[in-house]
C-alpha cells in the first residue's frame, strides 16, 4: 500500500503540534501559577534522552519534520526544567 506523500506531510506536522502543545500547556500554567513541583525530573530526563535519539535518527535519515519536532521538543523542555529550578529554589527559600 502506498501513502501519498502530503497525508505524509499532514500526519507528521499534526504529530509534532500535538507533542509540542504538552510542553507549550506546561509551560504557560508553571509560569502563571509559579509552580512546577508535580513535574517529574525523571520523567524529563527519559523524555529528553528519547528526544535527542530520535533527534539523532532524523538527522541519519534527514527528517526535517522528526529533526524540527525534537529539536523544539527539546528546547521546550529545558524552558520547564529552567522553570522547575527557579521555582523550586524560590518554594524551598520561603
Amino acid at each position: 500500500m502506498e501513502i501519498d506523500s502530503t497525508l505524509l506531510t499532514i500526519l507528521g506536522v499534526s504529530a509534532g503540534i500535538l507533542i509540542l502543545m504538552g510542553w507549550v500547556e506546561q509551560i504557560y500554567k508553571g509560569y502563571k501559577t509559579k509552580r512546577l513541583k508535580d513535574v517529574s525530573k525523571f520523567l524529563m530526563i527519559f523524555i529528553a534522552a528519547g528526544s535527542i535519539l530520535w533527534l539523532v535518527y532524523g538527522i541519519i535519515i534527514s527528517d526535517v519534520f522528526i529533526i524540527g519536532t525534537n529539536m523544539s521538543g527539546l528546547i521546550l523542555m529545558i524552558i520547564v526544567l529552567g522553570m522547575k529550578k527557579r521555582y523550586d529554589i524560590r518554594a524551598n527559600a520561603s
